[in-house]
């Protein structure tokens, strides 16, 4: 069964533009993932693929895809070249692009169009167009305008026969059509016969004697078997009547009218379902209309079952004597002088039935007088109820046997259906004149040329492959002719078809009938099983390849006597400046030969002549002509010479120095489909894995051949599939074809997804990035226009524009919009170990682990207990290959190049080493280079580089180091550095696990290691350590915590930030805490039941502790969640996300200027929260990151695995450690400068200067001692914080100038600390100037050095009070209310203490002078 595949790639719908992120203000920026396609999501309708179509993509310059259109269904796309800006495409197909075009089409400004109305009437196989010229050469198999060659004048906007008429002969087919090495003249080639002289070639023009005749049927189609249909299901069941009856039709036995024919009901189409319930297979249908009471049918559909596909038909219009094409509807004569038509399919079909829709119709409503299903030729089936008698046969298909056989049960090619077979067992030893036998009796209808196969079911389904032996069959044909004696294997583990015989048959009479018999073989092979084999009877099925009117013509539909000319075969040369030499005989005159031309004789005569070359499924076929500029012509095909100087070569062959000649090692051992030229080398594509002598195996589906060495090369492993076109550009050998890897060496199994299509860059003889995505089966590589470089074509099941070993490179580009660099290499496959969490559940869809940190204070623990935590979500599914983290590195060896080294779970090969999971990228060169020494054995989740240390966390060991998990490795010296080193250790039925390593931005020497573990070396810190990078000793965070860390972020210098399933020490979870970087100590985030599950991801908006996401799954894992903490409490905000979600990351980014969106409480205009991982929302379907801006998602990123599923986004990272968010707009240096030195000099000193004055002469008059608290100054009152430039001033300065005590009004409460003061004096008065010249007043926003700094080694806290309110907005800042009560933590800095909301527990810092 056919399954139609549509896979939305994109969001299905965006309601708005994206937001244009500033990646440069982030400076490098790169993007990991496991994915193979990337693309930027638009606000465009959904990119869909449809694989039963043949999809056209445009390949820029950079290697990105981008879809054109697609064919209608069943359609293919085989060829295609640019003449201009016009593209033109062909193939087999009804409709590109939603635009009607028979088989061919041209694409401009962004269109399709169709090539007038009168255009190949078959499918097309080659293109060539000619510039200068301005045409367009087509090749193919159809008879209109010219047999298998037309040409398109754009000119003229018209069809032409081609000047020499047309090719017939053969399968009368033309596969390729190229040019010389000067583009003078045409290389024709395929399946046709040429024939230069004056002879002429009689056509056979008589219908089948054993059907009544019809003009609406040829030779051919007269001569198919009808398909019995007398046990077949089909509806509308029986209304009545003697119109009423459908079956009446199948085989009528009369004339139209009363119980020969079936009327529909008035008014209405009708639909008519044949269903057999087996394996059958067909060719087409034959349709006789009824003309009874003016009612005819005109228009119809067929559809074939199982697969519900609507199928396009050929049939031959006898108004006009030209062969057609239709698909829905298709027309059916009202000529009552042609009692049927036959319309036939594109091939053979296997089917269990099908469809036929009456849609259109004449008079009171349709109707018909005759259907029949037309076999491919004649059938028998080793079952007698299975061989009911055909229409127009005086006869069955009949059977004999000797010896036991009994009935059994196989499965066919049609899922869901099993088709019956005959077994018989003998013993082992026994003869084959002993042993059982069985002979097939075929009804044939008409002489012809047919292939005869024998169908064996495969043995693995059977469960009987160890009984499984060879037969020998024997074929008699007929007609005077030696019978053929075939042996063959029945032990295929696959079902089988085996050709047996090949050549022409004469029909059934009376006197004759074809029989086929199987008996054992003479010499059987394997040993059968507990001594005894089993031999199978299933069908026989002939297949029609030519009808004849003679038993003994060796012909196809072509006589072979001609007088006095040259044939050739499969080859023709026409100088593009020749004259027209069109001949009603289809004979060339021999003026029209060229050098060349003797190819086709040569290949002809070492075929072994006409009779060799007839249509058939295996007939040989040039497909494929190259001219090299050293003169010698290369040809590749299918084919075997058996005689001449080239006798024995195979599918490729060389004509040079007037000859042909065999290639090293006899050719290839399959057909070859393509080939192209690149400098010395022949690039050689098809279905082959070696030399017909076996020379390589790393031949597989391409090779490349050296003229001047004579001798064949690889392409590294080749690829696992077959290749069907190839096209050269940019010193790269594009290769398209049906194959899902390239191959890294002979040996590779898993090699480097390419699924279709892959790029060989010759200058470095290796398979590089061929920059787009692409999963599907690939007909067609070619180039193109100016815009679209190159076009490539095929089934498509997915596409996205970049294609990428899970890692690109984000920048500006023009206009702003994100410019995406794939990684320049192409990653294989590795096998990574499995997540060390062994108890850990996972839901439906296997939740991320988080690459991202957060952060807040609130609840500080005080002693250790044990807690019982929610496992994390298992961590983010990461296939190989894909990249997980990255960091930059700037190489002070090399120039200060930055680097990115990157880390995941993938293999590749650099400088002829193998080497894995981490990689140091230059993304200038587009090269890797694998760290020295031992590889990781494992994932790397997690990369940090300090100076020239490099840190690696993950899962994985490497082979020398002790431990798991965590390495540290030295760029300089390119060596592993974890001596002295005490490795990280699991939990017990565990292994250790690091998610996240980070920088401490408060200390320079040390780096934060989170994720799964117990303890480092001797050092108790489970699930998060500091390590010391230059003594290499571990150190525990404060009390520590319980439980897992998935990620770690940073509010500035202040605070760290750890997500996951976590509880403090004393055992009160928290799955976000944060840790003071300067009291170490921990504290929740809200409280432990706030968010609904453990966290995968965090982020701290700018460092703003009261602005943190969190991210993650439920605590069942039924869903995920996305939270907002305000610096109060934690609100949803992701309530569209679905259940499939998973959050890797969060990450906030910047907005490019005048691209803001509308601020909101959540997030500030000028940024947007980056979500990523594997992300499935109601408001836009899927993708791999989407922008939040505090109030709805858009989709940013899509991405897709090698295998069409959505990919996932692990983790963005950049250079800069940090960056602003804030849009500036910066003036020229010079205005800077005038500016600065105006504010800096002019203002401030100037303001200073003045306060200064002032302040000291006014003080100095005061008369302190009288001091009265109803006349105290309104500047100097202490209960309010000062509200002005000038006050800050005044308040800055009085300590330098006159120096006081700190302590205002509040004498009562102050007193004790007043005395620690070593400059307080002894006083009852509560002026702030008491001394004599007021030598006792402080700054106002400094305390002294005398009161700073009283918490003894002993004093963790001490009292106080605020002595002015204060707002507290700033990152890290408590607000205060004046007179509140304060617990000071920390007041070592001379300006801001550490201390704490005694009612509320929150913690922060104020100005030293507000508190007292």
């Amino acid at each position: 069964m056919t399954t139609s595949l549509v896979l939305a790639i994109c969001a299905h719908a965006v309601l708005a533009s994206s937001p244009l992120v500033d990646f440069d203000r982030m400076g490098k920026v790169g993007l990991a993932g496991a994915f193979a396609g990337l693309d930027i999501a638009t606000n465009s309708s959904s990119i869909t693929f449809d694989p039963s179509t043949a999809s056209l993509l445009a390949r820029s310059s950079d290697g990105s895809l981008s879809k054109l259109a697609s064919t209608n269904a069943g359609g293919s796309i085989l060829a295609g070249c640019a003449i201009g800006d016009a593209f033109y495409v062909a193939g087999n197909f009804s409709s590109i692009g939603g635009t009607s075009a028979s088989n061919i089409a041209s694409h401009s400004s962004g269109s399709f169009s169709a090539l007038g109305s009168n255009g190949p009437n078959g499918p097309v196989h080659a293109l060539y167009c000619d510039s200068s010229r301005k045409q367009v050469w087509a090749g193919g198999q159809f008879s209109s305008p010219g047999a298998s060659v037309a040409v398109w004048d754009t000119a003229s906007s018209s069809w032409s026969a081609a000047p020499f008429g047309g090719l017939t002969g053969a399968a009368a087919e033309v596969l390729s059509i190229t040019s010389n090495s000067s583009q003078s003249s045409l290389f024709f080639s395929g399946s046709f016969i040429t024939s230069f002289g004056n002879g002429s070639v009689p056509l056979n023009s008589t219908n089948n004697p054993n059907v009544p005749f019809s003009s609406g049927a040829t030779p051919f189609s007269s001569s198919l078997v009808p398909v019995p249909l007398q046990d077949a299901q089909i509806s509308p069941s029986s209304t009545g009547g003697q119109f009423g009856n459908v079956e009446n039709i199948l085989c009528p036995g009369g004339a139209d009218g009363p119980g020969n024919t079936w009327l529909a009901p008035d008014g209405n189409k009708a639909v008519i379902t044949v269903r057999k319930f087996a394996f059958l297979t067909a060719r087409g249908i034959r349709l006789g209309n009824t003309f009874l009471n003016g009612r005819s049918t005109t228009g119809f559909s067929v559809a074939t079952i199982p697969d519900n596909a609507v199928r396009q038909l050929h049939y031959l219009d006898p108004t006009d004597n030209q062969n057609k094409t239709c698909t829905d509807p298709c027309p059916l004569l009202t000529d009552s002088t042609v009692p049927y038509q036959d319309f036939l399919f594109d091939s053979d079909l296997d089917i269990t039935g099908f469809q036929l829709t009456l849609s259109e119709w004449q008079g009171s409503g349709p109707g018909l007088h005759i259907l029949q299903l037309l076999s491919d030729g004649a059938f028998a089936s080793s079952i007698d109820s299975l061989n009911g008698q055909s229409c127009f046969a005086p006869s069955a298909s009949s059977t004999q046997r000797t010896g036991d056989w009994e009935e059994k049960d196989a499965d066919t090619s049609i899922a869901g259906t099993t088709q019956k077979v005959l077994v018989s067992t003998v013993d082992v030893g026994t003869s084959a004149a002993s042993g059982p036998s069985f002979t097939w009796m075929p009804y044939v209808s008409a002489s012809g040329q047919y292939d005869v196969n024998l169908l064996v079911p495969g043995c693995t389904n059977f469960q009987d492959c160890a009984l499984r032996t060879s037969v020998k069959v024997t074929v008699f044909p007929g007609g005077g002719q030696q019978p053929w004696v075939t042996t063959i294997s029945q032990q295929n583990t696959a079902d089988n078809a085996t050709l047996i015989y090949r050549g022409p048959i004469v029909p059934t009479s009376p006197a004759f009938q074809t029989t086929v018999t199987l008996t054992l073989a003479d010499d059987p092979v394997g040993n059968g099983q507990n001594g005894k084999y089993e031999i199978v009877a299933d069908r026989v099925q002939l297949i029609l390849t030519s009808a004849n009117v003679t038993a003994n013509s060796n012909a196809s539909s072509t006589s072979n006597s001609t007088a006095n000319a040259e044939r050739g075969f499969g080859f023709l040369e026409w100088p593009l400046s020749a004259s027209s030499t069109t001949s009603t005989t289809g004979v060339l005159p021999t003026s029209a030969l060229t050098s060349l031309d003797t190819i086709g004789f040569d290949l002809l005569s070492a075929l072994g002549g006409t009779s060799s070359v007839a249509s058939g499924s295996s007939s040989p076929l040039i497909a494929a002509v190259a001219h090299h500029p050293s003169g010698a012509v290369f040809l590749g095909g299918q084919f075997t010479l058996s005689s001449g100087p080239a006798s024995g070569a195979s599918n490729v062959v060389m004509f040079k120095d007037g000859a042909l000649a065999a290639l090293p090692n006899g050719g290839m051992n399959g057909p070859v489909a393509s080939l192209v030229i690149l400098g010395d080398n022949i690039y050689v594509g098809g279905s082959f894995s070696d030399t017909l002598h076996a020379s390589n195996s790393a031949l597989k589906g391409i090779a490349a051949y050296s003229v001047s060495g004579n001798s064949w090369s690889a392409l590294e492993g080749g690829v696992d599939g077959a290749v069907s076109s190839l096209d050269t550009a940019n010193n790269q050998v594009l290769v398209a074809g049906n194959f899902t890897k390239v191959l890294t060496s002979s040996g590779d199994i898993d090699g480097q997804n390419a699924a279709g299509f892959a790029a060989w860059d010759a200058s470095s003889s290796s398979w590089v990035n061929n920059g787009g995505f692409i999963v599907g089966s690939m007909t067609f590589v070619g180039n193109g226009t100016s815009s679209s470089p190159q076009l490539v074509a095929g089934n498509v099941a997915s596409s996205l524009r970049f294609g990428a070993s899970g890692f690109v490179m984000l920048q500006n580009g023009p206009g702003g919009e994100p410019q995406v660099t794939p990684l320049g290499v192409q990653f294989d496959a590795t096998t990574a170990p499995k997540s060390a969490a062994k108890t850990r559940r996972s839901h439906h869809r296997r939740v991320g682990a988080g690459w991202i940190p957060t952060l807040n204070v609130l609840n500080v623990f005080k002693r250790q207990t044990t807690a019982t935590l929610e496992p994390l979500p298992s961590s983010a599914p990461a296939p190989a290959p894909a990249v997980l983290a990255g960091a930059f590195w700037t190489n002070s060896s090399d120039s200060n190049n930055e680097l990115v080294i990157i880390g995941g779970n993938f293999s590749y090969t650099a400088g002829g080493s193998q080497a894995q999971n981490v990689a140091i990228y230059d993304d200038q060169s587009k090269t890797v280079t694998p760290l020295r020494g031992n590889q990781p054995n494992g994932t790397v989740r997690s990369l940090v580089v300090k100076g020239n240390s490099l840190f690696v966390g993950g899962e994985f060991t490497v082979s020398g180091i002790e431990g798991s998990g965590f390495a540290m490795y030295d760029l300089a010296n390119q060596r592993w550095d974890s001596a002295g080193l005490q490795p990280l250790q699991a939990s017990s039925g565990s292994t250790v696990t690091v998610r996240s390593i980070t920088a401490n931005p408060a200390n320079d020497n040390l780096v934060i290691i989170a994720g799964s573990f117990a303890q480092a070396g001797s050092t108790p810190c489970r699930a998060i350590c500091s390590l010391n990078t230059q003594t290499k000793q571990w150190g525990a965070l404060g009390n520590g915590i319980q439980g897992d860390v998935a990620a770690v972020a940073y509010a500035g210098n202040n605070a760290l930030v750890a997500a996951g399933s976590i509880a403090l020490a004393d055992s009160s979870h928290a799955n976000v805490a944060a840790y003071s970087l300067s009291n170490s100590t921990w504290s929740s985030v809200g409280n432990g039941g706030d968010l609904p599950g453990p966290a995968t991801a965090v982020e701290v908006n700018d460092g703003n502790v009261n602005s943190i996401f969190a991210a993650g799954r439920s605590t069942d894992g039924s869903s995920p969640f996305l939270y907002f903490w305000n610096g109060q409490s934690w609100s949803s905000i992701g309530s569209t996300l679905q259940g499939s979600t998973d959050v890797a990351q969060l990450t906030m980014v910047p907005l490019q200027t005048d691209h803001n969106h509308d601020g909101n409480d959540i997030i500030q205009a000028d940024r947007v929260l980056l979500v990523s991982g594997s992300l499935t929302d109601s408001s836009f379907g899927n993708a791999s990151s989407a922008l939040f801006d505090g109030q709805s998602f858009t989709p940013y990123i899509v991405s897709t695995s090698d295998s069409g599923a959505p990919g996932t986004v692990a983790s963005l990272f950049h250079s800069f450690a940090t960056f602003s968010f804030n849009q500036r707009h910066f003036l020229a240096t010079g205005v800077v400068i005038l500016i600065s030195i105006a504010i800096a000099a002019g203002i401030v000193f100037l303001l200073a200067l003045i306060e200064i004055l002032w302040t000291l002469f006014a003080r100095r008059d005061d008369k302190v001692n009288n001091y009265d608290a109803v006349d105290m100054d309104a500047d100097d009152d202490s209960t309010h914080r000062p509200s002005s430039l000038l006050e800050h001033i005044n308040a800055a300065t009085r300590s330098t100038i006159l120096g006081s005590s700190p302590f205002g009004p509040h004498a009562e409460k102050e007193a004790g600390l007043a005395a620690v003061g070593a400059g307080a004096a002894a006083t009852t008065h509560d002026d702030p100037f008491s001394g004599p010249d007021a030598s006792n007043y402080l700054r106002a926003e400094t305390p002294s050095d005398a009161l700073g700094g009283v918490l003894d080694g002993d004093e963790h806290s001490r009292p106080a009070y605020a002595r002015y309110s204060f707002h507290g907005e700033g990152e890290g800042e408590l607000p205060v209310r004046a007179g509140q009560e304060l617990e000071i933590l920390d007041d070592r800095d001379p300006a801001w203490w550490y201390a704490r909301d005694m009612r509320t527990g929150q913690e922060g810092v104020v100005p030293a002078s507000y508190v007292y």
